[in-house]
This record gives structure tokens, C-alpha cells and sequence, in this order.
């Protein structure tokens, strides 16, 4: 499909424009050199992309392609306009990604890969793929479950990976976005003020605003919070304040490590 072949220039294009963005609209300043942080979060983010194209892509178009001439899943048993299928797998996904981002927080064993990509000192578009292989490699097979389940069609899993990339990267980057415009945001999507609060110190602030691409699950289950002072936010976990202990290869090894709150 030559929408999915699209999907790695909107990615890149949209670290670049976000990028700029933070150069031009900074949130706040750095407090560790961006450096430092970039020479474990990009090696990630291209070893993640790449194992995971490599394991699943062949997989997950294989699925869904024998899903629809099999009629296997729910929405390939229902006559259903195509673009109702669409829309429902677009939710179907984001609400099991939810799930599945709130399960690695109360999970201790799920939570030993996350909590790499919650240890960053600061946020910003480099933090949006700054997880775990292990995470990423999880997180393929749930998509697959989910998918042969629900019967999800093939442009809907397209629409929903560039959503999803394009979202995270959004509401991870720190980019000043007018106040207005964010609070309009958070009626049904995730806006950066959101997610910040997730990666806050704070354990009961960081276990909440689960949401990925819409808000609309943790309002509906009781997961959203949304009244916190921005500027107090420390980001990061408690247990991990050293720089030097947040090198590439530390935190492959990580979730292997003592499991710290």
C-alpha cells in the first residue's frame, strides 16, 4: 500500500517538525545537555523501528488480508460502509493501546521495560520512542491478538501506526501550544499539557492520562487528570536522576536490573 510506504517520511518529517518547533517555541528549557539524552533515545528509536518492521509488518498485512478473505474477526462478520470499519478499528486500536499502556504501569513485570522510557529527565520528540525492545516487541504481539480478534482492515491499521506516531510525538514534545488551543485539544485528543503530567515524579500523577492518541478513554475510566501546576512538573522517575546512569546500553540492560519504583 503507498500509504504505508509513506509512513517513515511522515515519521522523520514529523521528529523534524517538531524539532523546529522546540527550537523556535520552547516549553521550558533543557535541564540536562539534549545530547546526552539524543545518544539513547534516536539509537532506540531506529533499533525499535527496525526490529519491529522486520518481526511484524509482514505478519500484521498477512493477517489482516486472510482476516478479510476469510471473513474472520468481528467487523469482517458485520456488513458494516467501509468507512465505518475504519473509524472502528482507529478506536479499537487506540483503546487497546490504552490498556495496554495502563497494564505496563500496574504490572511489575510489564513495568520493568516502561519505566525506560519514563526515566528521561526531560521530554521532548525524542522521548516518543524512547522505549524498551522488549516493550516494542510485546507490543506487536498484542496489535496481532487484537487485530485477528476484531478484524481490523488494512487502511485503518495504516491510518492508526501514522496517528499514533504523529500523536506521541506531539504530546511529547516540549512546545509551547497556546493554552486555548490545548484545552480544546483535550475535549477527545492528548495535548502535550496531558502527557506531561504522566511523566511526572509523582507516582499518583504518573499513573494516570494513559491515553495515546484520544482522551477520551481516561475520562471514561476515571484515569484523567488535569489540574496540576505545569511548572512544577519534575520529569522522570525518582529512582533514576543520574545522566550517566541513562546510557543506551544501561538501559537496554534495565529491566533486568533491581525493579525501582
Amino acid at each position: 500500500m503507498e500509504l504505508y510506504a509513506l509512513k517513515p517520511y511522515l515519521y522523520w518529517g514529523g521528529v523534524a517538525f517538531f524539532l523546529l518547533g522546540e527550537h523556535y517555541f520552547p516549553y521550558r528549557a533543557p535541564t540536562v545537555p539534549r545530547p546526552r539524552r539524543w545518544l539513547a533515545n534516536l539509537p532506540l528509536s531506529i533499533l525499535n523501528g527496525t526490529i519491529y518492521h522486520l518481526l511484524y509488518t509482514s505478519a500484521i498485512v498477512a493477517l489482516i488480508l486472510a482476516g478479510q478473505e476469510k471473513n474472520t474477526g468481528l467487523l469482517n462478520a458485520w456488513v458494516l460502509p467501509d468507512w465505518l470499519k475504519i473509524a472502528a478499528g482507529i478506536l479499537i486500536l487506540d483503546f487497546f493501546i490504552y490498556l495496554w499502556h495502563l497494564l505496563t504501569h500496574e504490572l511489575p513485570f510489564l513495568w520493568r521495560f516502561h519505566r525506560v522510557h519514563h526515566c528521561d529527565l526531560n521530554m521532548d520528540v525524542t522521548t516518543a520512542n524512547r522505549f524498551h525492545l522488549g516493550e516494542f516487541l510485546f507490543t506487536g504481539l498484542i496489535r496481532l491478538a487484537v487485530i485477528y480478534t476484531f478484524g481490523i482492515p488494512l487502511l485503518a491499521y495504516v491510518l492508526f501506526e501514522i496517528l499514533v506516531n504523529l500523536s506521541v510525538q506531539f504530546h511529547h514534545s516540549s512546545i509551547r501550544v497556546p493554552l486555548w488551543l490545548e484545552r480544546l485539544w483535550v475535549i477527545l485528543f492528548v495535548p502535550p499539557f496531558l502527557h506531561r503530567i504522566h511523566h511526572s515524579v509523582r507516582i499518583k500523577e504518573r499513573d494516570s492520562n494513559y491515553g495515546v492518541i484520544f482522551s477520551i478513554w481516561d475520562r471514561l475510566l476515571g484515569t484523567l487528570i488535569t489540574e496540576v501546576a505545569q511548572e512544577k512538573i519534575v520529569i522522570g522517575l525518582g529512582s533514576h536522576r543520574e545522566i550517566e546512569q541513562l546510557g543506551f546500553w544501561r538501559l537496554l540492560a534495565m529491566p533486568f536490573t533491581r525493579n525501582t519504583p
